[in-house]
């Protein structure tokens, strides 16, 4: 049993987008790749850092907050980039826009919570710290609103139909 209603996807997709929107799968379609790229070399990068850990762990003490905050500040590099792959490929999936506040305010969060645990605590003025935080509060406060606004246009839909 197929589903008549489902959106169409592929081929089927393509034919029915117009010259721009065709575009812009095009631009999401290199990014992806590029980002992918990326992906991988930031893996390779992390991957080669363990395993320096593992089999030198008289030099690479991973319990050092240097070398901690070194290896959690590549696994988020690498996080950051998948999700921001994610939301490129959403975005040619269901035919939203380009660009999501939601996903880019995510985007930003984690790049702020990023810095946050690559920072030496000891060496941090207070009044970075205090930006730092503002920023965090600032884009939850954000995610929060337009979370609650995607809510309601749900509901809305629902009534509606």
């Amino acid at each position: 049993m197929t589903d008549d209603k489902a959106p169409p996807s592929g081929r089927a997709l393509w034919r029915r987008l117009d010259l721009y929107e065709k575009f812009e799968h095009a631009v999401i379609l290199v990014l992806t790749t590029l980002i992918a790229a990326i992906i991988l070399a930031a893996l390779w990068n992390l991957l080669l850092r363990v395993v320096a850990l593992a089999a030198w762990p008289d030099l690479f003490d991973p319990t050092d907050p240097v070398v901690f905050q070194t290896v959690f500040g590549a696994i988020f590099t690498v996080i950051i980039a998948l999700e921001f792959k994610r939301s490129l490929l959403v975005a040619t999936e269901r035919r939203f826009g380009v660009v999501q506040v939601r996903v880019v305010v995510l985007i930003a969060m984690l790049a702020v919570v990023r810095k946050v645990i690559i920072l030496d605590l000891n060496d941090t003025e207070p009044g970075k710290m205090f930006a730092l935080a503002a920023a965090i509060l600032a884009l939850g406060i954000v995610y929060w609103l337009v979370r609650d606004q995607d809510r309601r246009e749900r509901i809305g839909r629902t009534q509606d139909g």
